[in-house]
């Protein structure tokens, strides 16, 4: 039989603060779920939690928006505050229209509103507070996975999710943000396919793979699930970055 794939919901973590000990955390519910972490598994963690015990929370009402930031809010019809974060976070805008904001974040990718976000993220009596994107995703998931091996003695692969829409499909679905331990991108050119073809042209972008599957259990609304481990799994032994996954403007026809 094929290997399986099990996927493994982790509940019970707490409202993550600014330098929350993340790693204790899923280790916790780890143990609260009786699992206990082994070599190539791969742990699946929501951006929100490790932005939130990074403390990339911002108040809109410490925001004073610049003219461009303006200007970008009226033909947007978004709140100028919001689009000078949008605006910092980004190298340059894609597209803009009512209510809509595609920008290219300066980590590389393409999304709306730079990844800032207001869903489950605790509010005080203003309301205004918004979620940003981790400073450096790739250096937040081999920090996680460094705690996680010390502590654990595993050494697993870890990938940090975000949900992106896409330019051509409707829906949002969970995108490598941030990866360590595992290859982003699995380089399968070469390879025979059954009829004895090599092939030619297929990387496979096997982190978002592993985020869309873990997806399906986080959910994006109050489903409480922050975390997801995955067992099973059969990769190449090399490392990757969630940067590997992001196509270089040169080839981008669509631009």
């Amino acid at each position: 039989m094929p290997p399986a794939l099990t996927l493994y919901p982790l509940t019970g973590l707490p409202e993550i603060a600014p330098g929350a000990d993340l790693a204790g955390l899923l280790l916790a519910a780890l143990d609260a779920a009786a699992l206990a972490l082994q070599e190539r598994d791969v742990l699946v963690v929501a951006q929100k939690i490790v932005s939130k015990a990074e403390g990339r929370m911002v108040n809109l009402a410490t925001i004073t928006p610049g003219a461009r930031a303006r200007a970008v809010a009226a033909r947007t019809q978004k709140d100028p505050r919001l689009v000078e974060i949008i605006l910092r976070e980004s190298d340059e805008i894609s597209r803009m229209a009512p209510k809509v904001l595609v920008v290219r974040h300066r980590l590389g990718f393409t999304s709306a509103n730079a990844g800032v976000d207001r869903s489950n993220v605790h509010q005080e009596d203003t309301g205004e507070t918004v979620l940003l994107l981790p400073e450096d995703p790739d250096a937040s998931a081999a920090a996680l996975r460094d705690a996680l091996r010390a502590r654990a003695g595993a050494a697993v692969g870890v990938v940090i999710s975000d949900s992106h829409g896409r330019p051509f499909r409707l829906g949002t679905v969970g995108t490598a943000i941030g990866v360590a331990g595992i290859p982003a991108l699995w380089d399968r050119r070469g390879e025979l396919d059954r009829h004895g073809y090599a092939l030619q042209h297929t990387d496979v972008g096997v982190a978002d793979e592993i985020a869309a599957a873990a997806g399906l259990l986080m959910g994006q609304a109050a489903e409480g699930i922050p975390a997801v481990l995955l067992r099973g799994l059969r990769l190449p032994p090399r490392a990757g970055r969630a940067a590997d996954l992001a196509r270089p403007k040169e080839h981008d026809l669509y631009r």
